[in-house]
């Protein structure tokens, strides 16, 4: 073995597009077993005790670490419970950080398009850029952490469905001409919207204590 030292590369994350992913499992009980125990244990030691510095490290945990140790934990959980509910803000945080000029533009369209509050609940500021929203994501991620956890989902709901009716917009602009781009635009506007009810159902139930 060379004495030399190596560079360490942190993990590369995967792209936006496959951020449906699922990981497999030898045991499915045992998968579902770890993924409730840790989210559980999780958010119970940050939210008894929230100090920053933990916070900081969890919210910028796929930036140094990359999203497949959390998919291990949770990718597999119901969308309607809390690793579920983690897991997807996860996604979120991981497509904003991605491609934020994208994310950028599909805000703005939908912002324009939308008739709801949506836009104000997210709370973007008008116009939103990339540095924007990644802010904005991450803000949203320590309010899971610090703050109100059913408010911090449903900020990410709202900001899903404001992004899911840019790309829904973007695609229709892109039909004629780059059919293969807006069939994956309408994928992503698909996935966030259905990201955007499981969110909501998550907060109701956060609400009620019944997010287990």
């Amino acid at each position: 073995m060379s004495d030399e030292p190596r560079d360490f590369h942190k993990p590369v994350r995967r792209p936006a597009e496959l951020f449906d992913r699922r990981f497999a499992a030898d045991d499915p009980a045992e998968v579902s077993r770890v993924a409730h125990s840790t989210a559980q244990a999780l958010m119970a030691r940050v939210r008894d005790e929230p100090d920053s510095e933990i916070v900081d490290r969890l919210v910028s945990f796929t930036d140094q670490h990359g999203i497949d140790d959390i998919a291990e934990l949770w990718s597999r959980s119901p969308a309607k419970s809390l690793p579920g509910a983690l897991w997807r803000l996860y996604l979120l945080q991981l497509m904003i950080h991605d491609d934020p000029q994208t994310a950028a533009l599909l805000y703005e369209r939908g912002r324009l398009e939308l008739e709801s509050p949506d836009p104000v609940i997210a709370g973007a500021p008008v116009p939103a850029g990339p540095d924007e929203l990644v802010a904005l994501i991450d803000a949203i991620l320590r309010g899971l952490f610090q703050g109100d956890f059913a408010v911090a989902l449903e900020r990410a709901a709202a900001f899903s469905r404001v992004q899911a009716s840019g790309a829904t917009h973007v695609a229709d602009d892109y039909e004629s001409t780059e059919p293969a781009r807006a069939s994956a635009l309408t994928t992503r506007a698909l996935r966030l919207s259905t990201y955007a009810a499981d969110l909501t159902a998550c907060a109701a139930l956060w609400r009620r204590d019944a997010l287990a």
